[in-house]
This record gives structure tokens, C-alpha cells and sequence, in this order.
């Protein structure tokens, strides 16, 4: 039993290092991947206290320490976590009546480009019929195996790419002046482009895919964070309802997403309703929100769904908003403060070679 006893107290100091180390503000990949599993972090921790003091007397000085510190870091993680649960505020109001003329249903998915399971993608979006679709990892394969959509989603930006950065842009609406850019390296494209409602009103859509910070894609952050800053420094300055969707490779509750969000004022559906894993979908223990749909206030919420996966590791997300001409009236932008402009404007100067 006493070896149990050290293996808890050694796990439980490896959990609190986990916790501790993405406080540390350096782009290097080993700091920011243990962002992601801070759901799982706490899980863990509350295990390891659990049986530490149902198992053992408290009473040596290191006993009350190390309990101490384990749940200290349980009700830090607990504090992290909040803004994603039911219990929070919610930052995107939900919509009260359903207006047709002003709503727009988006699935975003990144399908995995070594996936060949064309078939189930199609029958999903058959399915639940959006208005627009945006594919992410898609290649020739997919673009060759997706061509049907064509039919009822005239309008399109296709960009198949075999470097796992592909995209597929598929809509029923009109795209207005949309662009293909290469933000930050000339291999990760993004599109810009306007959307007209079936109302008439114009709003602005963002589709991202920028590079995650792990061995073997990019070992520092300094890309992905740059492309994010660049596109929420945009949006700031732009007046149109504007929504931003894609795979961000970065959890919803990073200090670079909480920055994105404040630098360009859009809103966070996730916060107060859950956190909506979307990666990986084979391994339920080992899951996080990378891929996202954030909107400016001018928009409320209709549904917010993951979607049935169809062989890929990511499941796809749903999101219907509706634009309404007082709903930024009635919601909060998120506002960043001088130091996080400082920190936005630097890490949008870094250079990323």
C-alpha cells in the first residue's frame, strides 16, 4: 500500500506540473499542447484525491501539503473549466422566434484526408441539409467524391490540397468577392468571403484551418496564433456581421482563443453550453473543442450540435444562427485591454520562420 501512496503523490505532482506548465507564454509546442486536456486533467486530479484520502491518514506535514496543493489545483482546474458548462453565463443569446429570412446553418468538418468514407460524409450532410459546408484535410479524393454537392450548393470556393490543409467550401446562398488566401505560409490557405441571406443582408464568413503546435506539423505555436490574430484584427475593423468557422487546432479555453476572441469581439456559442469535443473521435478520453464557429453580436443562436462521425478523427459540428438588426444591443463583445492589444500586435510581428 505504501508504494500505492507514492504513485499517487508522484501522478498527482505530474498533474499539477501539466496544470502549471501552459501558464508559461512561449510558443514552443511542449508549453501549449497541455492546454488541451484540461478536462481531463481535472478528472484525473479528482481521482487522485480522492483516493488519497480515502486510503491514508492525513497527518505528516507533506501529507497535509500534497493534499493541499492537489485540491488547491482541483478547484483551479474546476475554475478553468466553468465558462464551458451549463452552469455559466451564456455569451451567445439564444434566439427567441425563428426568422428564415435572416438564418444560416453551417456544418463544419474536417474529414480526415486519409479517410475514404465519402459515402457516409454525403449521407450526413444529406441529412441534415445546411446552408453552407465547410470541409477541411480535403484533397483530390474528396473533392472528386463530395462533386454531387454541386447540385444543391451552386455556389463554391474549392481549394484540394494533399498537405492535410485542403478545403471545400460548398453553399446555397450567394458568395459575394470571396478570396483565397495564404495568410501566413504558403501552403495553409483561408477563405474570405461575403454571404447574402436570403433576406438581402450581407454578413462576413472566415474559414480557417491553421496549423496545430505538435512534432511533426509545426513546433511552435507562432503560426497558428498569427494567422488567428491577423483574422480577429480584421474582423475588428470590419462592419459587417461577421462569423468566423473552421478547425483552429487550439481548445476553446486557450489564452490564444480567449485573445482572438477579445481582439475581434466575436462571440463564443460553447461558453455556457458545453464544450462540444470535437477531436479525437476514436478515443473518448482524449478528446478537446478544436473545431469552432465564433460569430460577431449581431447574431443569436438557433442549434449547436456535433454531428455523427463518418470514419474521420474529428466529428463534425452544426451551427444555426440567425442575424437579427438588435442583437448586439442586447449581448456583451468581448473587450481586450491595452497589454492583450501589446500581446496580439507582437505575436502578429513574430516572425514565423
Amino acid at each position: 500500500m505504501l508504494s500505492f501512496k507514492y504513485a499517487l503523490e508522484i501522478f498527482g505532482g505530474i498533474v499539477v506540473l501539466f496544470s502549471i506548465i501552459p501558464l508559461i507564454r512561449n510558443d514552443f509546442w511542449a508549453f501549449r499542447v497541455f492546454e488541451y486536456p484540461r478536462l481531463q486533467k481535472l478528472l484525473l486530479n479528482l481521482l487522485i484525491l480522492i483516493l488519497y484520502v480515502s486510503f491514508y491518514r492525513i497527518k505528516s506535514n507533506f501529507d497535509i501539503a500534497f493534499t493541499a496543493v492537489i485540491a488547491a489545483n482541483a478547484i483551479y482546474l474546476c475554475y478553468q473549466i466553468y465558462p464551458f458548462t451549463i452552469l455559466a453565463k451564456k455569451r451567445l443569446l439564444k434566439a427567441d422566434k425563428l426568422d428564415k429570412e435572416n438564418k444560416i446553418s453551417i456544418i463544419s468538418s474536417n474529414v480526415f484526408q486519409d479517410n475514404k468514407n465519402t459515402a457516409g460524409c454525403m449521407r450526413m450532410l444529406k441529412k441534415h441539409d445546411p446552408d453552407l459546408i465547410l470541409l477541411l484535410e480535403t484533397d483530390a479524393y474528396w473533392h472528386e467524391g463530395t462533386k454531387d454537392l454541386k447540385h444543391d450548393y451552386p455556389h463554391q470556393v474549392l481549394i484540394p490540397i494533399d498537405n492535410t490543409y485542403g478545403m471545400l467550401l460548398y453553399s446555397k446562398l450567394e458568395l459575394i468577392d470571396y478570396e483565397v488566401r495564404y495568410l501566413v505560409d504558403d501552403e495553409i490557405p483561408s477563405i474570405k468571403t461575403k454571404v447574402r441571406l436570403p433576406s438581402g443582408k450581407l454578413i462576413q464568413l472566415y474559414c480557417v484551418h491553421p496549423t496545430p503546435p505538435v512534432p511533426g506539423e509545426n513546433m511552435y505555436s507562432t503560426e497558428r496564433d498569427k494567422e488567428l490574430l491577423l483574422v480577429a484584427k480584421e474582423v475588428k475593423s470590419n462592419k459587417l456581421p461577421t462569423i468566423v468557422v473552421g478547425d483552429l487546432n487550439d481548445v476553446a479555453w486557450s489564452y490564444t482563443t480567449n485573445l482572438f476572441t477579445k481582439i475581434s469581439g466575436l462571440l463564443d456559442p460553447r461558453r455556457g453550453r458545453g464544450f462540444f469535443n470535437t477531436f479525437h473521435a476514436k478515443y473518448p478520453f482524449l478528446r478537446f473543442p478544436l473545431d469552432h464557429v465564433f460569430c460577431s453580436t449581431d447574431f443569436k443562436l438557433l442549434e449547436l450540435k456535433r454531428m455523427e462521425n463518418f470514419s474521420s478523427d474529428h466529428f463534425p459540428i452544426l451551427i444555426t444562427l440567425q442575424y437579427e438588426a438588435l442583437a448586439d444591443l442586447e449581448q456583451e463583445e468581448p473587450q481586450a485591454d491595452q497589454e492583450e492589444v501589446e500581446l496580439a500586435e507582437e505575436k502578429i510581428n513574430k516572425d514565423t520562420d
